[in-house]
């Protein structure tokens, strides 16, 4: 069968549509319980990787939260100025940063404790199909993972 490129490039043929809709849809849902907060979304997932595990390098939180040095440093200068975090030199490799929750960020945990609970409550998904997509979500960027590493691991040979 011959490709036909016409079909395949249908929005409705596109995983990557319905992907980057949904995100979009539940990112927004965040805004009306972190805008009092004074924190964008971007904000608050570094937020969540800290409040789980303080101290990480800078490297660590761009996995945990599959962002690029270039996206993440920004960020994390701008909450540094709002006094929610300390980033300091490593004292074993001054190229690596650490960042650490001041008593203003971890503060800022009890403030946001509700959204997790407010954000559900507004995502009209049965818990059975929440689950299987948030299984599928992570066996889709797991493949995504691999595939990276073994693409990066064959150039670098």
């Amino acid at each position: 069968m011959e490709y036909e490129y016409r079909e395949a490039m249908k929005l409705a043929n596109q995983l990557c549509f319905p992907l980057y809709a949904a995100s979009r849809n539940v990112i927004s849902l965040y805004t009306p319980w972190l805008k009092p907060l004074g924190l964008t979304y971007t904000q608050y997932i570094v937020f969540l990787v800290l409040w789980e595990k303080d101290g990480l390098t800078v490297g660590e939180i761009c996995d945990k939260l599959m962002l690029d040095n270039g996206t993440l440093s920004p960020l994390l200068r701008k909450m540094e100025q709002a006094g929610y975090i300390e980033r300091k030199r490593s004292e074993q490799d001054d190229r690596v940063v650490v960042i650490t929750l001041t008593e203003e960020g971890k503060a800022l945990q009890e403030k946001a404790k509700d959204v997790p609970q407010k954000v559900a409550g507004c995502i009209d998904l049965p818990a059975e199909k929440a689950k299987q997509l948030y299984s599928l979500l992570y066996e889709l960027l797991g493949d995504r993972r691999d595939k990276n590493n073994k693409y990066q691991e064959g150039a670098a040979q």
